[in-house]
């Protein structure tokens, strides 16, 4: 690769051991790709923030890198493995709790802003349309670059945070436009409406065509809530980083000559498969991070009402402060549910606690089974709602 005189002597060490293990990385990563340059980014969302995920060997990389690193870009975190103040409420062992905030002070150190989301679109962390940056969480990197247009490749934990001490990455993947352009058309034949079907969708559609980039019609209309649910399955079920909805997000592509159709039956057989047949223990909204809108949803519905099982909302800290400032907290919790702020039930140490989930997120249904062993349902808001309150059986 080409590098500037000051990307030369960032590798070389001549501005501290952080920058110069993060231009190494970087390096590196552009050799094996195949990258030309460094460029620039504006943004970074890092991922690998779970102590579960991370372990000791972990915290003391992130250790030795704040002993010296600074942050060069906006920088936010993905979700750690507890809600950082109400980890009690939630079940998390005091040994966790210590562990995951050595983990956050060390980012913290760093200069970054420690709101641990997977939505970072939702509080600040926005690029816009064109802009480079380094994000990792995978629903994220799908939503921005598809949705907001802006351009990331989906980034390890180590390679993001270098980005972020360095405010650098490789020119290559989703970097460049050609990358970006549609591979395979996909047509929609189906009545596709609310979180829990444009998750069925992406789930459809990432077991058909992989990582392709495809360009999708048949969407009528789209919210922000179902464009981030449908992010998310494509990218779990697909390992998707684009997507292109006709007349829905902003890039432009040639439109593919191959075409598939997916039919309403197997939408409905999409649903089927994330219905097994269980009594429901636990039920959650916010995969990924649950937004305004759907918190404002959850409070109506609970409104006066009382859950007799376990029931998370997780999203962002700043998303959960609105929502108290506003008074849904309030109702949500008098109804007996729960916030977890800061985590999710992806990353969260909660193996071996619940039998079956019921949730929204066709996401959330794949990592409850795959890693926490947990059966599932998937259903929309108002269901769960319903399932919730409904009484237990004797």
């Amino acid at each position: 690769m080409d590098l500037t005189k000051y990307e030369t002597e960032m590798l070389e060490g001549k501005h501290g051991n952080a920058v110069k293990k993060s231009m190494s990385i970087l390096v590196a990563l552009g050799e094996i790709y195949g990258a030309k340059k460094l460029i620039d980014v504006t943004s970074v969302q890092v991922a690998g923030v779970s102590y579960d995920n991370l372990g000791d060997a972990g915290l003391d990389f992130l250790a030795e890198l704040a002993k010296d690193g600074k942050v060069k870009v906006l920088t936010t975190l993905n979700p750690a493995g507890m809600d950082l103040e109400n980890y009690k409420n939630l079940g998390i062992s005091e040994d966790f709790a210590v562990k995951q905030k050595l983990v956050i002070e060390a980012f913290a150190k760093m200069g970054i802003l420690t709101t641990c989301t997977c939505t970072p679109y939702l509080i600040g962390n926005n690029p816009h349309y064109g802009q480079h940056i380094a994000w990792s969480e995978s629903s994220a990197v799908a939503y921005a670059n598809s949705v907001i247009g802006a351009m990331t490749n989906r980034e390890g934990g180590p390679s993001a945070l270098a980005s972020a001490l360095t405010g650098k990455t490789p020119e290559y993947g989703m970097h460049l436009e050609a990358n970006r352009n549609a591979q395979i058309k996909v047509k929609v034949e189906a009545e596709i409406k609310g979180t829990y079907l444009f998750g069925a969708l992406g789930k459809v559609i990432g077991e058909k065509v992989k990582s392709k980039p495809t360009y999708i019609t048949g969407i009528k209309e789209a919210t922000v809530e179902e464009l981030k649910s449908f992010s998310a399955s494509i990218a779990t079920y697909g390992g998707a980083a684009i997507f292109h909805m006709e007349e829905i997000t902003p890039n432009k592509t040639p439109v593919p000559s191959e075409e598939i159709t997916v039919t309403q039956e197997e939408i409905d057989k999409a649903v089927e498969s994330m219905d097994m047949d269980s009594e429901v223990d636990f039920i959650s909204v916010g995969c990924p991070h649950a937004s305004i809108n759907e918190i404002a949803k959850l409070a109506e519905l609970l409104k006066g009402k009382k859950v007799t099982k376990e029931f998370w909302i997780t999203t962002a800290r700043p998303t959960l402060k609105i929502a108290q400032a506003n008074g849904y907290a309030k109702i949500i919790t008098d109804a007996g549910a729960k916030f977890a702020a800061d985590t999710c039930c992806v990353v969260a140490p909660i193996k071996g606690r619940f039998k079956c989930l019921a949730t929204d997120s066709a996401k959330g249904c794949y990592y409850a089974y795959s890693k926490n062993q947990s059966k599932i349902k998937i259903m929309p808001i108002e269901k769960l709602v319903e399932e919730a309150i409904k009484d237990v059986k004797k």
